[in-house]
């Protein structure tokens, strides 16, 4: 049985089927295709002796079709009840399905949408696949070229081991296509149903977890964001590093400012903005050139050559970047191991899922990023432009940061950071003593802090060091206390209304 949407490199296969004297059933334009290549076909309408109907929604759904596929070939009553109603056997199915999430990404109608829910095709795949003692069934045009050389190898023949793999497939198949109709139609209704349901076909074993003794696994097209153009293979500390990375590098967008961050286990040790990459890469290697040792590397411009030749000093595993000069890749490749991803734009999931205890939690993206305009200033002295737009660009790092988290910038670079912390205050003390270790003057620095200041100590701690700007989302019992030390200490201060916990 062959009715199929796609029928790319089917010829071949149809062309060996036919080599092998295997009587092949098929419907409309399969049909169509099998007789255009002189090759004989049976019409499933002379098999059912009942036309296609309601549109061709229903053409296949017949007891001659699926007894053909379901009738256990060893069991005696089955044999005596397919001879009893003239049922042939069918021995193998090939059958795709119609492109429902393809019709959904092109923003067809609602109409043409439903119409792409296929009910026939789905229905001899399954019945294919829970017959495989006796059933080959190919799901997908994927798999054509894979039997083609399967049949070749073994005379038209199958193993149970071959039959229980496409079967497996095609369970695959199955799950994430009604996986699909089900998110489309939970997410049209104005009543939601809570289930956890998510699909991805593709995927691959990495080299093991977050530790050596750990497995681990990455479900997803990674090809389709980055072309990977040297290095080691990605492990699942690199994935997570990349993703951190990739979440603050976003918070800048290119045609404001060139932009360059240096990550370590998910958290930025150095963070710019300037004219060239060059410069807003030594800008961020100033805040820790240590904790950079090691670390991931992401831009939202081209890396040439001069910044390539700046990079090369320093030991890294990960650069990403939208692209590379030639002659900046030729410097970049001299380690063999350091991975250099190029960018492609594709669209990413705005929901963040994670199994918890027994379940799975799930919720939005954190995707908020203050504006100027929403800033409420708290303080009797108001912040000057300068300090808004530092106070805006530590805000962005600290949002990506491990909380409890403190960050320091002055004109679009970081200073230090503090992040992980079990008290704000030690996030801060921590800060500190990373900003002065390498030289920085907080004097004219702003402050951010992802969430409120639960006491005064926080902006007493940063005003012994001379911080003058503050920008927090406020919402603290104690607020007033935080205020009144800024206004009798000649600091300004802001709120976002807005907490970025980040756990």
């Amino acid at each position: 049985m062959i009715s199929v949407f796609y029928k790319d490199n089917l010829e071949n296969l149809v062309k060996l089927l036919a080599q092998h004297n295997v009587k092949i059933y098929s419907t409309g334009g399969t049909q169509e295709f099998i007789t255009s290549l002189g090759i004989p076909v049976v019409a499933v309408e002379h098999l059912t002796n009942f036309p296609s109907i309601f549109g061709g929604r229903v053409k296949t759904l017949h007891p001659k079709v699926f007894g053909g596929i379901l009738y256990r070939r060893e069991n005696k009553e089955d044999i005596a009840t397919a001879q009893q109603f003239e049922i042939p056997p069918i021995d193998m199915v090939i059958v795709d399905l119609y492109p429902f999430e393809e019709t959904v990404a092109k923003g067809a109608s609602p109409e043409e949408i439903i119409e792409k829910i296929d009910i026939g095709g789905i229905s001899l795949i399954r019945a294919a696949a829970k017959n495989f003692q006796d059933v080959l069934v190919i799901s997908s045009k994927e798999q054509y070229q894979m039997v083609e050389m399967l049949l070749s190898q073994q005379n038209c023949a199958t193993s149970l081991q071959d039959r229980r793999y496409f079967a497996a497939q095609a369970f695959d198949i199955t799950s994430h296509y009604d996986t699909a109709i089900f998110h489309y139609l939970n997410q049209t209704n104005e009543k939601k149903i809570f289930s956890y349901k998510e699909s991805i076909r593709k995927g691959k074993q990495l080299r093991y977890g977050e530790n050596p003794h750990q497995s681990g696994f990455f479900y997803g097209e990674l090809e389709a964001m980055f072309d990977q153009l040297n290095g080691k293979e990605l492990s699942y500390n690199n994935l997570i590093d990349i993703d951190a990375a990739i979440a603050l590098i976003d918070e800048f967008p290119v045609h404001q400012s060139i932009a360059f961050a240096i990550l370590k286990h998910n958290n930025a040790c150095g963070c710019a903005t300037a004219s060239t990459a060059h410069e807003a890469y030594l800008k961020a290697l100033a805040a820790d050139p240590v904790s950079a040792f090691g670390g991931v590397l992401v831009c939202n411009a081209t890396i040439d050559k001069p910044t390539a030749e700046e990079i090369n000093k320093l030991f890294i595993e990960i650069l990403i970047a939208p692209d590379f000069t030639e002659d900046a890749l030729a410097v970049l490749k001299s380690k063999s191991n350091r991975i250099l991803l190029k960018r492609k734009s594709v669209n990413l999931p705005t929901m963040l899922y994670r199994t918890t205890l027994n379940g799975v939690i799930g919720m939005e993206k954190d995707l908020k990023t203050e504006t100027e305009q929403e800033l409420k200033v708290v303080t009797q002295i108001a912040p000057t432009a300068q300090q808004i737009r530092d106070m805006l660009f530590a805000m962005k790092i600290a949002k990506h940061s491990k909380s409890n988290a403190i960050v320091f910038a002055v004109d679009g670079q970081m200073y230090a950071s503090g992040v992980g912390q079990t008290s704000r205050i030690d996030a801060l003390k921590q800060a500190i003593e990373k900003a002065q270790r390498f030289g920085f003057d907080l004097r004219k620095a702003a402050m951010a802090s992802e969430a409120f200041f639960p006491f005064s100590d926080c902006v007493a701690e940063a005003h012994k060091v001379g911080v003058k700007a503050v920008i927090q989302p406020g919402g603290s019992k104690n607020d007033v206390e935080s205020i009144q030390f800024c206004n009798q200490h000649g600091m300004t201060m802001v709120f976002t209304g807005i907490r970025h916990f980040k756990h």
